[in-house]
């Protein structure tokens, strides 16, 4: 890996700013600027996954890193090869669900990232922001298996969502009757018993 150092938070936040990396290995307690003061401004700025490497074990710190945006947390003391280990699935699983257009289009469905619509037969599909980005987290890897609590993490980012897994089958259900030909028998948004959801890859 070529690897950009930062002293403190703000030039961590330079640095990254300027040398757009594949990934930021972020420690909590920096000087001039926190790790959580940074994911707070970084994130609105660029989506880079992000691992917290910290002295700071406890849950609520985890917790914390992770709803900022973290995509992955690691205690000390840690091993150099735990670490790259980690750096590797984490491009591995980024580069997987990197969509190479805003654009993309599933049997009759076109699902427009930027311009967050969706249209079905030509026709426009009114769906709520959480059903919009199920949707989007679901097209975007196709034949990937969701769990409820993935997805629930994946729409909760900045949005209002209740905190409950199976909330997720009350907004699969909705989106599945604005999409599907027949809701009863779905085509698109399969379910995988004891898992969760997928969309079906084949079309």
């Amino acid at each position: 890996f070529q690897v950009i150092e930062a002293n403190d938070g703000r030039e961590a936040l330079f640095a990254a700013r300027q040398g757009k990396p594949d990934l930021i290995i972020l420690d909590l307690m920096m000087p001039e600027m926190s790790g959580y003061e940074f994911m707070r401004v970084f994130s609105k700025e660029a989506d880079i996954p992000i691992i917290i490497l910290t002295a700071r074990i406890e849950e609520n710190d985890r917790v914390l890193g992770l709803e900022l945006g973290a995509d992955d947390y690691i205690t000390k003391p840690f091993s150099m090869r735990e670490l790259a280990a980690r750096v590797r699935a984490v491009l591995r699983r980024v580069s997987k669900g990197t969509v190479q257009s805003n654009v993309i289009h599933a049997g009759g469905i076109i699902l427009d990232l930027a311009g967050h619509s969706v249209k079905m037969n030509d026709q426009f599909v009114d769906l709520t922001p959480t059903e919009f980005e199920l949707l989007a987290v679901l097209m975007v890897t196709p034949g990937r298996a969701f769990s409820r609590a993935e997805l629930l993490d994946r729409v909760q980012n900045g949005l209002v969502v209740d905190g409950f897994e199976r909330t997720i089958d009350a907004h699969i259900h909705n989106l599945r009757n604005k999409i599907e030909p027949d809701p009863g028998q779905p085509h698109y948004i399969e379910t995988i018993y004891g898992v969760g959801y997928r969309f079906r890859a084949e079309n």
